[in-house]
């Protein structure tokens, strides 16, 4: 991307509030991934915690010399909403497709060039309807995620946050719900991004393999896994942190172990979530096995299976968790919030007992460097004093020598 945004190319409303990071591009498995920074550690930033989070100067100028960019962090305390456009625009001369275009013009409101080139963002305010929030190449945020910012301003659009509630129901129905779940009219341009949906999504999950589903719609699903119990771990899965695993590929299984809970182990749906993760590479859509599965359809497939509990919840409810057969014992007597977090716990007992052991050993492993290092230095000073001895002994009657003699 080019030069970092001033507070004066980006609208007051979003400048001046406490909501921002920086982000650096890691290259993971061949893939770059932009990764929330703190500004304030330089270490990972979360989007579910504000204390993370700094304001628009101090991020600015930590990526101005240790990182890529400069991000802001979606709220449900705050009106604004992200609407995120991908591979709509020719980089050399700023052309947008007719679908794009016609999302950016209704909208009206602050729209900026994407650190690519090839993508625009719209900020606008008003509040994400229910349902799916991403087809194709439309995705909309208004919790729990973060857009980079470029400020680069799409010329012809309002440099503030306009309220656009209606315009973004109507665009929301005809470009992101499906037909069937009672969208909007089918245009050319929302058969266009299905067109592109199936291209970028890679094969179809094979249905064989599912659990009994759930009603929840990805941003639901997305905060109630973020505020169970283990919520931090799968914070960490999700911006793509892979420490604690031995490799990345049980980090993939811990995460999609995760995801067939939440999802009441609907494979298209963890499809989906796990492509939006920090942690999707091109082996997911890989070829690896004789009948022409691939990684991410085999690793989703392993998931359910070794799933025995879900989550049966919807959109604005609580929820409760059941089995392949018989709900998990004490399910029924406790809480939504109390079995989900159990269940949650339950559907990566493994992967935590990997974890656990795995710190024991560096424990050890830090033990025994301390040590190592202990008789290093004894080691070095025991040599400084032979050579001090040495250095007595260079003249005529040195101690060495007197030694020798006697």
């Amino acid at each position: 991307m080019g030069a970092l945004p001033t507070a004066e190319s980006l609208p007051a409303s979003v400048v001046t509030r406490e909501q921002w990071v920086a982000w650096r591009s890691e290259e993971r498995s061949g893939k770059a991934t932009k990764v929330p920074v703190n500004p304030a550690t330089g270490s990972y930033a979360s989007a579910t915690d504000a204390e993370t989070w700094t304001d628009f100067a101090t991020a600015r100028a930590y990526a101005d010399s240790s990182a890529n960019g400069v991000g802001f962090v979606f709220t449900a305390a705050d009106p604004i909403v992200g609407v995120d456009l991908d591979d709509c625009r020719d980089p050399d001369d700023g052309t947008l497709t007719d679908w794009a275009q016609d999302i950016v013009e209704r909208l009206d409101s602050f729209t900026e060039v994407s650190p690519s080139g090839t993508g625009v963002h719209v900020l606008v305010e008003g509040e994400l309807p229910d349902g799916r929030n991403r087809h194709g190449d439309v995705e909309l945020y208004d919790d729990a995620r973060f857009f980079t910012v470029t400020g680069d301003q799409l010329s012809e659009t309002p440099g503030a946050l306009e309220s656009r509630q209606e315009t973004l129901t109507a665009v929301h129905a005809e470009y992101v719900m499906p037909d069937d779940a009672g969208g909007g009219a089918s245009t050319d341009a929302d058969s266009e991004a299905t067109a592109d949906a199936v291209d970028a999504s890679g094969p179809a999950i094979d249905g064989a393999a599912s659990g009994p589903g759930n009603d929840l719609g990805d941003e639901e699903l997305l905060s109630r896994a973020r505020s169970a119990t283990n919520g931090e771990k799968f914070e960490r899965l999700c911006v793509g942190d892979t420490s604690g695993y031995p490799s990345q590929s049980e980090a993939d299984m811990a995460l999609c172990s995760l995801l067939a809970f939440w999802t009441g182990g609907d494979p298209d749906q963890m499809d989906r979530l796990f492509r939006e993760s920090g942690l999707v590479r091109p082996k997911w859509d890989e070829p690896h096995f004789a009948d022409g599965a691939t990684y991410g359809e085999r690793t989703i497939e392993r998931a359910i299976a070794g799933t025995d509990e879900f989550y049966s919840g919807s959109d604005g409810s609580g929820g409760s968790v059941s089995g392949r057969t018989d709900p998990m014992d004490g399910a029924a007597g406790s809480s939504p919030v109390e079995a989900e977090s159990e269940a949650a716990t339950v559907s990566v007992d493994v992967v935590e007992e990997l974890e656990a052991e795995l710190q024991r050993l560096q424990s050890e492993k830090a033990a025994l460097e301390a040590e190592l290092e202990a008789e290093r230095e004894a080691r070095q000073a025991l040599e400084s004093e032979v050579q001090m001895l040495r250095a007595d002994d260079s003249g005529d009657g040195g101690w060495l020598q007197r030694l020798a003699w006697w």
